[in-house]
């Protein structure tokens, strides 16, 4: 009987996490993986899960869906400076949710890739530059919403050569950086 209740406990379990959750895996990094101090890379967050599910961008133009959103909590310390607002996967599924007072929804089924521009310092020492930060998920099937779950991730790089000159266009955000 022992053995008979461990099975069906074990097979219980087995299938609420597969019935409850979307298979997520999410993973970063940077391109190029070789950079100069002073040099624009692009950090890339790739989530990806069952087709059934979806998540969504990290802001909705639509205000009133502003609670279904991804968010990204990077280190503002350190010698990566993140410039730019998040780039957010190509061509989005958007519905509307009348109930809700939504008009345009946007979402991603099964995963996608988000992408951040990053000034490597122009004082980054040379060798292997590693970043670490928070992808904060919410996966969503046709019927649920799971709670949002915090993705730590680290990233590293490998930083050699002369600094070049920081792009013009991101000059004050490195300055501001430098200056904590």
């Amino acid at each position: 009987m022992k053995h008979l209740l461990s099975l069906f406990l074990f097979s219980g379990l087995a299938s609420i996490t597969l019935a409850g959750e979307p298979h997520l895996k999410v993973s970063a990094t940077f391109e190029p993986a070789d950079a100069k101090p002073g040099q624009v890379v692009t950090l890339k967050i790739k989530a990806e899960m069952d087709p059934e599910w979806h998540t969504y961008p990290t802001v909705q133009q639509d205000k009133a869906a502003k609670d279904q959103v991804n968010k990204v909590l990077f280190d503002p310390n350190g010698p990566l400076v993140f410039v730019d607002k998040m780039i957010e996967p190509a061509n989005p599924t958007i519905k509307e949710e009348p109930d809700l007072g939504i008009k345009a929804m946007h979402y991603y089924p099964g995963g996608g890739v988000w992408e951040k521009k990053v000034v490597i310092s122009p004082n980054a020492p040379a060798g292997k530059l590693t970043t670490k930060f928070t992808f904060t998920v919410l996966t969503c099937d046709k019927n649920n919403c799971l709670p949002p779950k915090k993705v730590p991730l680290e990233v590293s790089l490998n930083v050699s050569g002369a600094p070049v000159p920081v792009d013009p266009k991101y000059k004050e955000d490195v300055a501001k950086a430098l200056k904590k």
